[in-house]
């Protein structure tokens, strides 16, 4: 390749359509274009300055790990959801513990109607839906609940795989004890408690970090986020019983 062609590829403003981007730059599906190597911005500065991107990275899976279904964990994701909104495409909630609080994400910014919900049947039907959503340009961000089964790498490095053809944040909720498993996901975190934030791995950054994220910039509690089942108080036929 000869020099003035070498130099008009590496050009900002050069498009190149098999990669979809610019030299320099990633072009989102909503035509958006981002710095390469730049995260997201999470909301939290303490955050954003321990991770290698300086905000969560896209187009690769991010797996967050805590106790309870990652309810309380999933507060963290929500100004991202709120400036991914302004984006005008879908943010899935893939086999979600219970149904979003609508108001909360709606007072936060967030259009609902970009909210699509997706309950699985089974673990192959989580696994598939999962990666369709990942591989989808359509979609802003996936946060899938993988729940508590095992999952071989090769099952993690397939969704991972999937991430990486596009430009989604995409998020992977399991609990604690995956841990101890190896992943290929670029981030690793562990949710310990209210506003502490553990880095178990991230790629080409600081590891096995505590992160304290500050009162100021806070996140709302588990009761807050989600629509908690009901339960019908309780007879006295069956108050009688108990006691």
């Amino acid at each position: 390749m000869n020099e003035a062609l070498q130099r008009v590829i590496q050009r900002n403003d050069t498009w190149r359509g098999n990669e979809g981007r610019f030299a320099g730059q990633f072009l989102s599906a909503n035509g958006n274009c981002y710095r390469e190597g730049a995260g997201l911005p999470t909301g939290y500065s303490t955050l954003d300055s321990e991770l290698q991107q300086q905000g969560w990275p896209l187009g690769s899976t991010i797996e967050l790990l805590s106790d309870g279904c990652g309810l309380g964990a999933m507060g963290l994701f929500l100004p991202a959801m709120e400036n991914l909104s302004e984006q005008g495409r879908w943010q899935v909630f893939i086999a979600p513990p219970y149904t979003p609080y609508a108001p909360l994400l709606a007072a936060r910014g967030i259009d609902t109607q970009q909210v699509l919900l997706v309950h699985p049947r089974n673990r192959e039907d989580l696994l598939w839906a999962t990666e369709q959503a990942l591989r989808s340009s359509t979609c802003s961000a996936v946060f899938s609940w993988l729940g508590a089964e095992n999952y071989s790498y090769g099952e993690l490095r397939k969704l991972q795989l999937a991430a990486t053809g596009g430009d989604s944040l995409a998020i992977l909720f399991r609990p604690h004890q995956a841990a101890c498993n190896h992943a290929p996901a670029s981030l690793r975190l562990q949710m310990r408690e209210y506003r502490k934030v553990h880095i178990l791995k991230q790629r080409g950054g600081n590891q096995a970090i505590d992160v304290d994220l500050p009162p100021a910039e806070d996140i709302p509690q588990q009761p807050q986020l989600w629509e908690l089942p009901v339960y019908p108080p309780a007879t006295d036929k069956h108050s009688s019983a108990l006691g």
